[in-house]
């Protein structure tokens, strides 16, 4: 065997033991991959969705008059705390519906809520109102206040002055009023009343 023919089959001894080229290539691209994997679902732990924990009062979009009273009876028996304080946390809630709205008497905000539960929020801009003077006056400028004596409808606010107004819960065949009412006895209470509302200056129709 002549010395050309010794190194030719070195040659192939060599190439037969020697990895195959494309070997190499393809593990360093799984590898890639596999970084690219891993790099994502770090970013993705890393920068987690936000949240947002702050409070929104809730605001029906209609509903009406149902709404309204669905909406006041569920309230029945909050309280303030602590008694005398007019506020509590549910107060404060109630307050959110009204503009400018501070600590103190509370039957006009709890209207107010109560209407804008049921899509019908008191106001020219739907603003609500912090004072029964407020929804009176208000009532009469938009041809919805009702004079005393009249009967009024469930859902309809019942308003004695410029000192309290509730709403409307439900009225007997006898006339008899009844009625859900903010701020009263420092809490959210049901009360009833003869046809003359116990006195009622106006009414003031929603609906």
């Amino acid at each position: 065997m002549s010395v050309q023919d010794v190194l030719a089959r070195i040659a192939q001894i060599d190439t037969a033991f020697s990895p195959p080229a494309t070997q190499a290539p393809a593990s360093s691209s799984f590898s890639a991959a596999l970084g690219a994997q891993t790099d994502a679902v770090a970013s993705t732990q890393a920068t987690p969705a936000m949240t947002s924990t702050a409070f929104t009062p809730t605001s029906a979009s209609g509903g009406g008059v149902q709404a309204i009273l669905q909406a006041a009876e569920g309230e029945v028996g909050q309280t303030e705390q602590p008694p005398g304080s007019n506020d509590s946390p549910r107060i404060a809630m109630y307050r959110q519906a009204t503009a400018g709205s501070a600590v103190g008497p509370w039957c006009a905000y709890f209207a107010s809520w109560a209407a804008r539960q049921g899509g019908m929020p008191l106001g020219e801009q739907g603003q609500g109102f912090g004072s029964v003077g407020a929804i009176a006056d208000w009532a009469q400028r938009t041809g919805r206040s009702l004079p005393a004596g009249s009967r009024p409808n469930p859902g309809d606010l019942i308003v004695w002055g410029a000192e309290h107004v509730g709403i409307v819960e439900s009225v007997d065949a006898n006339g008899s009023i009844h009625t859900i009412e903010g701020n009263s006895s420092d809490a959210v209470s049901r009360r009833t009343y003869g046809p003359d509302g116990g006195g009622a200056t106006s009414y003031v129709r929603l609906s």
